[in-house]
């Protein structure tokens, strides 16, 4: 039996995206633990892995923040006694942690982010349109570096089935023999957001569809404004803000038949657990190596432009300062997808 500690900080969807690659690994190595340190907040996302899994959450705002926080929480994970450190992650704390670890004569192996193919893919002038490797591949070669090859052939965090549906029922309703729609309209870039006035017109589209439920995704003051509005034109769709956690939230997620989405964490938390997406993609592409788990290119909305991609995480301003790659979409493509799909 060998200790393997696998570190991702980082935002959600970059978590999300370990999950897969976790799962295998626990699957194919049951005689390992396997230990994942993450943001605290992120536990849930590795709560219905297979039992050799664990999870440490990390207080960077709080008790391991700075140099002495990470001494103090290099000492919590010594004293767990590891064997192999796999980073998942490459940034300022988590390569202080291997360096510690090094020294200690763990092995540690750490990602390669292809920085390079990725800058060719985004450069302003003279563009190489070669599909990067994925992270989930990123992340299977730390693994392959320790000496654990991984097959990856993760379906769900719920196996073949579903999430406990009774869990969600008294929030969502009985499902009946209506179609679920998610959609979640919102990134952390501008260079990611459809533009709401026209993400409008998809859901007011499904809203006015008595075969169709719609549950809104978001978080935060301005989302739930946004929201609020929706759902006073359309009394129909519902918002999914402060109704669940985490937890709950990627339960309904897998009872969804389609899930339309931003390149955000929500495709990816929809991906954990088996469901189509269709993503919009605009100032990034899938090309860089973030599209959802088993995601099939055929459900994605972008346009060819020559500018795009013109960032890989969508946070660059748009230097032609219209954002045409996003609303150059109409809102019949998108619906267009979706009808395909449910």
């Amino acid at each position: 039996m060998a200790r393997i500690l696998i570190i991702r900080f980082s935002a959600l969807g970059d978590v999300a995206m370990t999950v897969p690659v976790i799962h295998s690994l626990a699957v194919q190595y049951p005689q390992h633990e396997i230990t994942v340190l993450s943001r605290s907040l992120w536990q849930p996302l590795f709560q219905e892995l297979p039992e050799n899994v664990s999870f440490v959450g990390a207080d960077l705002t709080g008790k391991h923040k700075g140099f002495w926080g990470l001494n103090s929480l290099y000492s919590e994970l010594k004293a767990m006694r590891f064997d192999y450190v796999a980073d998942f992650h490459h940034v300022l704390r988590s390569r202080y942690l291997c360096l510690r670890f090094r020294l200690a004569n763990v092995p540690v192996a750490s990602i390669c982010k292809g920085r390079a193919g990725k800058q060719k893919l985004v450069r302003r002038h003279h563009k190489v349109m070669e599909n990067q490797k994925s992270s989930f591949r990123r992340y299977a070669d730390v693994l392959e570096k320790l000496g654990l090859p991984v097959l990856l052939n993760f379906s769900s965090i719920y196996g073949e089935g579903k999430g406990n549906f009774a869990e969600i029922e008294l929030v969502t309703g009985p499902k009946g023999s209506q179609k679920w729609i998610g959609i979640a309209p919102f990134a952390k870039h501008t260079g990611k957001i459809y533009p709401l006035e026209l993400q409008e017109q998809v859901v007011a589209h499904f809203a006015a569809d008595p075969t169709v439920k719609v549950f809104l995704f978001g978080g935060g003051k301005k989302e739930q404004e946004v929201f609020d509005a929706w759902i006073a034109r359309y009394p129909s769709i519902v918002s999914m803000i402060g109704k669940l956690n985490m937890r709950t939230e990627l339960n309904l997620m897998s009872h969804l038949d389609v899930m339309l989405s931003m390149d955000s964490a929500n495709m990816h938390l929809a991906s954990l657990v088996n469901i189509p997406v269709v993503s919009i993609w605009g100032a990034t592409h899938p090309y860089a190596g973030f599209m959802g788990w088993k995601q099939l290119p055929i459900n994605t909305v972008q346009l060819d432009l020559p500018c795009r991609p013109c960032s890989v995480y969508g946070q660059k301003p748009c230097w032609r300062g219209d954002y045409a790659c996003l609303r150059n979409i109409t809102p019949e493509q998108v619906i267009g997808k979706i009808e395909r799909i449910k």
